[in-house]
């Protein structure tokens, strides 16, 4: 608390979220101003000043005056004591949704929807194994995945702040919700977490992947190497980690927990090859909604060289031509998947993604129509492993 002093009037300064609340003063010569305002750093500051002595020859005021300047006093002290009270909930829980924006909610989602799926379909290729005893291990195994992934999007907020301002203003780094100093020791915190929770449980190999991904999260973000720069590495870095490691690690971490030795299934090798796929075009149009910022701030990528339209449609045909291909393998290989759900399934995601594409052509590109069509991308993606234990 800081005390000043003036000659005339008490003012108290709160960070608390209350509009600014002026008493107006009586015919007394004593007035009562409270106002709520914020300091830089959201700090409580109080000032509070003494009342003017009252002039000769008037008098101090009537009952019904001192009545008022009474009242008021009370109406001040009761907003000062509201605005006084300690905001640790309230900060607790702006923290928390910071931190939760600071781990990208929709990749978490994703790593968390692509582990469990392949953990279950392990299981059904193998129902005479069940261990429930292994379910401790498997939610290692998911929270390392997420440790993982937060370390990896945590790094590229931490050295994108610029472009962020820009292309992601509601991100907290860029926002001004989380410090930097904070957001380090969140990542530092993620990584060695994930690498103890994988040495301690899965060993050496699945420890040597896990490390692989952080390390090439790490390139795709910090300068020197700073890849994400290049379009080629970027696609690359985002499909092994998102599309190859993270399905083939899982699936022969949970063979090898089951006691058997790792072997390529049919559906794990079709669904491994299919997220890849699935990846790279995440990569290709995760560009779209930031081409403003990466132009600004000379990131090339495929959408500042070839532009959004060429780049949507590019997406789009890797897509459908991933949604034919999974149609044709349940097509000519009937005994590996369940044709009368993976034909249909896929056909209908191929027709939803049709649709979405056309809605953004007839948008005219705009940003917020971009940003609905890559989030759709994001939606099939979930949706495949959704149906993927059970095709």
């Amino acid at each position: 608390m800081a005390l000043s002093s003036s000659s005339s009037s008490l003012h108290f300064y709160s960070s608390s979220p209350y509009d600014r609340l002026l008493v107006p003063a009586s015919r007394s010569s004593r007035s009562i101003g409270v106002s709520s305002t914020k300091t830089k750093h959201s700090s409580r500051r109080f000032s509070i000043t003494p009342p003017a002595a009252p002039s000769r020859g008037r008098s101090s005021g009537t009952s019904s005056s001192r009545g008022s300047d009474r009242s008021f006093s009370i109406l001040a002290c009761s907003q000062v004591g509201a605005a006084g009270s300690s905001p640790l909930p309230k900060r607790l829980s702006e923290f928390k949704d910071a931190c939760w924006r600071f781990l990208r909610p929709h990749t978490i989602r994703g790593t968390a929807l692509g582990s469990t799926a392949l953990v279950t379909k392990a299981l059904i290729e193998n129902p005479n194994l069940i261990n429930w005893s292994l379910t401790i291990k498997a939610l290692y195994g998911v929270v390392a995945l997420i440790c993982g992934n937060g370390y990896i999007v945590g790094i590229n907020q931490i050295y994108d702040i610029g472009i962020d301002k820009v292309n992601k203003p509601y991100l907290p780094i860029a926002a001004g919700d989380l410090s930097v100093q904070s957001a380090w020791i969140l990542v530092l915190a993620f990584a060695v977490a994930g690498l103890l929770i994988v040495g301690w449980n899965f060993g050496p190999f699945i420890s040597s992947l896990y490390s692989l991904g952080l390390f090439l999260g790490t390139i795709y973000s910090v300068p020197p190497f700073r890849l994400k720069r290049y379009p080629v590495a970027a696609f690359l870095i985002i499909a092994t980690v998102r599309g190859f490691l993270l399905n083939f690690g899982v699936y022969y971490a949970t063979r090898a927990a089951l006691g058997l030795t790792f072997t390529w299934s049919l559906p794990v090798a079709f669904i491994t090859a299919f997220v890849t796929v699935f990846a790279l075009v995440i990569a290709i149009t995760k560009d779209l909604p930031d081409v403003e910022g990466d132009r600004k701030f000379q990131i090339s990528t495929l959408a500042t060289k070839l532009g959004v339209r060429n780049i949507a449609f590019l997406g789009s045909g890797l897509l459908l031509a991933n949604y034919l291909c999974a149609i044709l393998v349940a097509i000519y290989m009937p005994q590996a998947f369940r044709r009368n759900l993976m034909i249909p399934a896929h056909a209908l995601l191929a027709l939803g993604l049709i649709f979405q594409t056309w809605v953004l052509e007839q948008a005219n590109y705009t940003k917020e129509a971009i940003s609905e069509y890559y989030r759709f991308i994001w939606n099939l993606f979930y949706a495949e492993y959704i149906i993927f234990p059970l095709i």
